[in-house]
């Protein structure tokens, strides 16, 4: 399966360190596979490779060297600048790993000016239909079910969705957690991914959380990093147009994984909007340099607004989702009054018709999501 971002990929790699980073298992190694087969692939988990990644013994008549995991060596930054600045990109680099490498690559050694990053995302709506010829609505009812990991999505099982999921969370537990940071309380982590499981699309209260794993609450925070540099969980926070204060007021938490989702409907529904809103915001970030943020939109009196995109600051539109309700939410005429510019949607898993009232359009959710374009 041809993936969104392989073409961007192959054009940045005939000048630059080209960075992919991602969920486990989401398709990165498959994708540095298919850019060329003229390739060596060395992972720094492995033993064998790792020995050839530190002598510098790979095949230079290769087009294209993936290092994958390479974030695990200490110094690694400062080990392929010196590649790259002694060698260029002949072969072409990729560098390939299953935590944020924007994080593990601040501090120290600087990349500046020699690389492009990449953070590729689970299957949405808009790239089944487009890659795989499925129907929007078979697509989103497969990620309600299965979640949007490549293996299980195409094996359409949900017995091995399960199996794939409780094997692929225990790894990135026993293996990556442990590789990147030094936590000792391994079984509270996993009981805190429980918890925010059943939480999607709820307010978390940090304290609650902390009382419910009798730890503090800067743990409680540490942990939550832990996890969104794994791409277990994101964030999605309150708009404020002051973003310090939108940073200490309590945010959302969605999974990367929309199949783990423990709620509803409702639930794992919001939670595939977030993901699909969230890639194309990476997208726009990862090609365009432009800044973005995914929020949502609550005031004093509690009026909220699931989701607001935003692109350098400027709000691209509100989303409201629902299940059945095909009454207009009061919440998004009153936003809109306040952000014009936001284009105001409410999306609809069982719509019967479409339907427009004061500037606010209702659509069927897996029209929108495959019709999805935020810039």
């Amino acid at each position: 399966m041809k993936r969104y971002l392989e073409e961007l990929i192959c054009k940045d790699l005939e000048e630059k360190i080209v960075l992919v980073s991602g969920p486990r298992q989401v398709g990165k190694t498959t994708l540095s596979k298919q850019l060329t087969s003229s390739h060596v692939y060395l992972n720094y988990d492995a033993t064998s490779d790792r020995r050839i990644i530190h002598a510098q013994e790979w095949d230079r008549d290769v087009e294209l060297v993936i290092f994958d995991e390479l974030h695990k060596m200490k110094k690694w930054k400062s080990w392929i600048k010196g590649i790259y600045d002694t060698e260029g990109v002949s072969p072409s680099m990729l560098v390939t790993g299953s935590a944020r490498l924007d994080t593990y690559r601040k501090g120290g050694e600087s990349l500046a000016g020699r690389f492009f990053s990449y953070r590729l995302h689970p299957l949405t709506v808009k790239e089944i239909c487009a890659s795989l010829g499925e129907k929007s609505g078979t697509a989103l009812d497969k990620i309600i079910k299965l979640g949007g990991f490549p293996e299980p999505y195409l094996k359409d099982s949900e017995s091995f969705a399960k199996r794939f999921r409780r094997i692929h969370t225990d790894t990135i537990i026993r293996e990556d957690l442990l590789d990147l940071e030094r936590v000792r309380d391994v079984k509270s982590i996993e009981i805190l991914i429980d918890l925010l499981r059943i939480r999607v699309g709820s307010t978390t209260s940090y304290t609650a959380l902390a009382n419910d794993l009798q730890v503090s609450i800067h743990t409680v925070k540490h942990w939550l990093q832990i996890l969104e540099n794994l791409y277990i969980i994101f964030p999605v926070r309150p708009f404020h147009r002051n973003i310090a204060r939108s940073l200490l007021k309590e945010s959302k938490y969605y999974m990367y994984d929309t199949g783990a989702v423990a709620g509803d409907l409702g639930a794992k529904l919001e939670n595939a909007v977030a993901c699909a809103l969230l890639r194309d915001l990476h997208f726009i970030e990862d090609t365009t340099g432009s800044r973005v943020a995914l929020h949502f939109l609550r005031d004093k009196d509690k009026h909220e607004v699931d989701f607001l995109p935003v692109v350098d600051n400027r709000p691209i539109c509100m989303i409201e989702v629902k299940v059945s309700d095909e009454n207009f939410s009061p919440s998004l005429f009153r936003f809109h009054r306040k952000l014009e510019n936001a284009k105001p949607y409410q999306i609809v898993y069982r719509l019967k018709r479409k339907k427009s009232k004061n500037g606010v359009r209702m659509l069927s959710a897996h029209e929108f999501l495959r019709d999805l374009h935020l810039n």
